[in-house]
């Protein structure tokens, strides 16, 4: 009598992009993205780890899909740290994260909320994926307490998501990208690179 259980790699006819999702969101959580391997994921999904980068482009894309996020932390750094000087950082946020989440209705973004404020493993990546992307460039910058900076930006980004987004505040909610650049974009420049008072 042969043993039903399955032994070695999944077949390839199998769904192996979501066997993959299942498995990052697993390690993820477990070890962080840095402790977190391409090989790790791939043996707990029971597949080739060359189906990490044929489906996601490497481990940044693979995160950035078990998140549910339509951009990745690479695409972040290009579009808006390495696009300008540091004193329009801000700005450059602003426009990213309202032209993102506008273009896919705003859906992901409040699905992504309401599952971090339930459940442990989606909060655990999504501040994972903030101290990946933005605590980085903050080392980077050279600013003093970075950390306290993180929490700043954090709180003011998620706050504009939330309003927009998920609680759907108006004027907030249908407010056009050059106005919440306007009033948004100043106080986090100051949380960024700005002097604190403490």
């Amino acid at each position: 009598m042969t043993d039903p259980k399955r032994r070695g790699r999944r077949p390839a006819g199998e769904d192996t992009k979501a066997a993959l999702l299942a498995a990052a969101r697993e390690v993820f959580t477990e070890q962080g993205f840095d402790g977190a391997t391409v090989r790790a994921i791939a043996a707990r999904a029971e597949v080739d780890p060359a189906m990490v980068n044929h489906w996601f482009g490497g481990k940044q894309g693979l995160f950035a899909a078990a998140v549910e996020l339509p951009i990745t932390p690479a695409f972040i750094k290009q579009a808006v740290f390495d696009a300008g000087p540091p004193e329009e950082l801000a700005v450059r946020v602003v426009r990213t994260f309202v032209t993102t989440w506008d273009n896919t209705g705003g859906g992901g973004f409040a699905a992504l909320v309401r599952s971090a404020a339930t459940q442990e493993s989606a909060a655990q990546m999504l501040r994972q994926f903030i101290g990946i992307v933005f605590g980085t460039m903050l080392h980077e910058l050279g600013v003093d307490q970075p950390e306290l900076r993180l929490g700043l930006f954090g709180s003011q980004l998620a706050g504009l998501g939330l309003a927009r987004y998920v609680m759907r505040l108006e004027p907030i909610a249908s407010a056009d990208v050059d106005t919440l650049i306007a009033t948004i974009a100043p106080t986090l420049q100051h949380y960024l690179t700005g002097k604190l008072p403490i």
